[in-house]
Parts: C-alpha cells; structure tokens; sequence
C-alpha cells in the first residue's frame, strides 16, 4: 500500500518519464520533420504536470502523507509551487524555441524532449528530502542542460557555451559531492532529517566545511557570486531560447533546492551558513550591478542582471523564517514573469534577414520602430529595477520587509542602496530606446506566440499584477508553512 501511495505522489514525474521516453522513440523514427509536433506534444505533457499538481500546492498539503519512498522525495506544497513555476517556464521556453531555432536551421526534434528531461530533474530536486535523491535530480537536470547550451552547433558561441557549463558544471558537481560525502560522514545518514537530528548542537570543524561545500556547490547551480562567472558566457552563446530557460526554471529549482538543504537540512546550524548567504547576497547584487553596467550585449546585461536578482532573492534566505521563505517564492514567480517577458522581447527583435539583433545599440529608436515592443521591453526593465508601480517592486518590498522583521534591518539597508545601482543600467536600455536616434536594425515581422507571451508577462508585471498579491502571497505563505512543517 506504501509503494502504491508513494506512485501517487510522484504522477507527474511518472508522466514526465513516459512521456519523454516515447517522444523520444518519435523523433527516432520521424526524424526532425516531427519536431514541431514533438514540442506540441511537451508543452501538453507539461499543462498536464502543472494540473497535476497546482491541487497540492491550493490545499496547502505537507506533513507525512506528502513523504514518499520512505523519506527520499516529499510532494509537499512547498514543493509544489516551485514545480508550477517550473513547468510554466519550461513550457514558455518551448513555445518561443521552434520558430526561432528554425531560422538558424537548428531545430531538432530531440529539443523538446531534452527540455522534458530537463524539466524532470528539476521536479525531483524540489522534492529531495535526501541527498541522494537531490544529486539524481540535479544531475538530469544539468546533463540535459548541457546539451540544450550548445544545441546550436553552426554557431561557435554556442559550442563554446555548453563547453564552459559542462567543464565548470562538473567542478560544481564536484564540490558538491565532497560536501555531501562529508556531511555523510559526520552525521552517519543521507537524509535531511537525520542530518539535522546530528547536526544539533555545536558543529564540529569538518562537518562545518560539509555544509560550506554543499552549499557552495548549489550556489554554482544559483549563478550567485563568486560562483557566477559561468553565467555571462552561456547565457550569450546559448541560443536565446534556451538562454530564457537556463534564466528561469533552472534558477527557480536550484534556489527550491538550496532553501529546502539549508533550512531543513541545515536548519539547526543556521548561525554557521547564515554569513555565507549574507555574503554571497551582497556580493551578488553589487557585482551582479557593476558588471552589467559596461555591457553591450542585452544577453549578457540580462546575465548580470539575473546575478544581481539571485543577491535579492538570498536576502529572504538569510532571513531564515517562513516569512523569509514565503517572500521568497513570491518574488521567484515575479522574476520568472519579468524574465520570460525579457527574452521574448530579445527573441522579437530580428534585422531584415531574420539574425537575431542582441546589441542595445541597435535598440536605438526602438519605440518609433517597434513601438509596442520597446514598451513592453521598458516595462520589464523598470519592473526588474524595482520601480513602483510595476510588480518587480512588490518583489523586493516582500523580501526586505522578511529581513526587517528577522531583525536584519543593516542587510535590508544595504539591500536597498546597492538597489539603486541597478537602476542605472536597466534605465539605459529605456534611454537608448526612446531618446535615441532610430537604429533601424530591428525590422523583422513575429508570429502570435511571440506576442502573446509578451503581452501576458507584460500585463503580469504591470501595475495591474498588483491585483495578484493576495493570492500569489496565500499560496507562498502555503508553501512555506509546509516547508517549516517539516522541519
């Protein structure tokens, strides 16, 4: 009966297993000309998993009916948001890759499946309760990952980016898997119950380089300083699609991920990594700041920005408190909107022969051009600014406000200030946009899809999100309490 139930819990990575393995054995037979149909076929799949499991996250479930395979994956609420942003995500990025990858005559019909496999790691990493269970997710996640950075394999950028993340992602993974050895070997267990069961009381010296390493290896999979050099590199040479993957789901898993290792894994040692995340929080939103402000690559800049937003979100883990936890999640769904509505603009402005057009020089004039790009563009960058009345606002107000009330009130401080550097490369972009002379370099036509997801992420993040933010922070305060539950 416990095998039966513990089948249950895990349905929608059942479907996403099957699902995979048979699309897979489709694009064998059909070859690339089915690819199109492939990619239908996983964003199906994976409206499936996202009904599947919104039901766990509304009813708020946790506690040990959400355990499953006797403590090695929980199905919890908490682990049900994440999975939602997730799929939402993974499923934005396979909607805006097909038209795109075509034109660089890239498109495969392995790509969606990659995604679905990709998708599949991440579902099982938000769920681990144990150590092994975390590196199985992490490492189907990232193999998957490296593929899609260099599917691109007539553009040298590409080929070099899924180099530099396979050989740093494997130093990552390395490190990672030192500090899980050594955690094994000062606590005696693999699950993060038992972990924070011998880990109470004063922490020795060797178990508390096991929890710098673990932790050092996921802030890698985050891209938070100083484990982000990576990030500016794949994020240009990858192709944009897959780029505005990497900047979503991925990040919205590792970060689930590190938030479930420190506090419930490392819960009652939250004085010994506490000074970690505070460090690599600050650290990420001024160099996350500082380097994109020379950039002139909006790929790159985006990098940098992504760096600068993940400083933001540690803030709220610093915190260590549900409210932390549940601002958290919160602005995890805002970024994820702002993000997709990013690349999506990007992925929209083409020259004349269909190549993509990535240098905010050529943005110059954009709003007399492309008039209703570039406000969309422009409410994007004032939203991941942080600039009321825009819904990024909402994001960083919900996480300093968890700092203030954990008595963190210099962090919160610091936070703030550094914020306003930010705001200096984000406004340029805006400035090059509608005080420049026109560029006329964007002038390629874009297909329904491309427009929708704009105008939804758009009207997401606009003033009107605001309308949001007693159910986005219901369900976050779900999420949280589920996760503190366990603990």
């Amino acid at each position: 009966m416990e095998f039966k139930t513990s089948l249950g819990l895990i349905a929608p990575e059942i479907l996403l297993s099957i699902s995979g393995l048979v699309l897979l054995l489709v694009a064998a037979w059909a070859g690339d000309k089915a690819s199109r149909a492939i990619s239908v076929a996983s964003c199906v799949v994976l409206g499936a998993c996202f009904f599947l499991v919104a039901p766990t996250l509304c009813a708020g479930l946790s506690g040990p009916d959400t355990v499953a395979f006797a403590g090695l994956f929980r199905a919890d609420a908490f682990a049900a948001m994440a999975k939602l942003m997730i799929f939402a995500a993974t499923g934005a990025a396979l909607v805006i890759a097909p038209n795109f990858l075509d034109r660089l005559n890239s498109m495969r019909a392995e790509f969606p499946v990659l995604m679905l496999f990709a998708a599949l790691g991440m579902s099982i990493m938000v769920s681990a309760t144990d150590l092994m269970t975390l590196y199985i997710g992490l490492e189907l996640n990232s193999l998957a990952a490296y593929v899609l950075a260099a599917f691109s394999r007539a553009d040298e950028r590409s080929a070099e980016a899924g180099l530099k993340y396979f050989v740093l992602g494997a130093l990552a993974s390395g490190i990672l898997l030192f500090g899980m050895s050594l955690t094994y070997g000062f606590t005696g267990t693999t699950s993060f119950d038992g972990i924070r069961v011998a880990l109470t009381g004063d922490i020795s010296l060797g178990a508390l380089f096991a929890v710098i390493f673990v932790l050092a290896g996921l802030a890698f999979k985050i891209s938070a300083v100083p484990f982000h050099m990576w990030t500016p590199d794949v994020y240009e040479g990858a192709p944009t699609p897959v780029t505005a993957f990497f900047a979503t789901a991925p990040k919205v898993a590792a970060v689930t991920l590190l938030m479930r290792v420190s506090l419930e894994a490392f819960g009652t040692q939250s004085d010994a990594w506490r000074q970690i995340v505070i460090f690599a929080a600050l650290a990420s939103i001024v160099v996350g700041a500082l380097g994109a402000i020379g950039q002139t690559n909006i790929k790159r800049l985006l990098a940098f920005s992504s760096i600068n937003n993940v400083g933001f979100i540690l803030i709220g883990l610093a915190a260590g408190t549900p409210q932390g936890a549940s601002a958290m999640m919160v602005y995890l769904a805002i970024y994820v909107a702002m993000t997709v509505g990013s690349f999506v603009a990007v992925i929209m402005l083409r020259d004349a022969d269909g190549r993509p057009v990535e240098n905010i020089a050529d943005f110059a004039g954009l709003s007399r051009t492309k008039p209703i790009i570039a406000m969309c563009l422009a409410a994007v960058m004032f939203s991941l600014a942080g600039i009321p009345p825009l819904f990024g606002f909402w994001g960083k107000f919900v996480v300093f406000q968890a700092a203030v009330q954990a008595d963190m009130v210099a962090l919160a401080a610091i936070g703030i200030a550094a914020s306003v550097i930010g705001a200096f490369y984000y406004l340029k972009i805006v400035k090059v946009m509608y005080f420049d002379e026109p560029a006329n370099v964007a002038v390629g036509e874009n297909d329904w899809a491309h427009w929708g997801l704009l105008i939804i992420s758009t009207l997401v993040i606009s003033p009107l999100g605001f309308l949001l933010t007693p159910w986005l922070g219901g369900l976050a305060d779900k999420a949280a309490a589920s996760l503190f539950l366990a603990i």
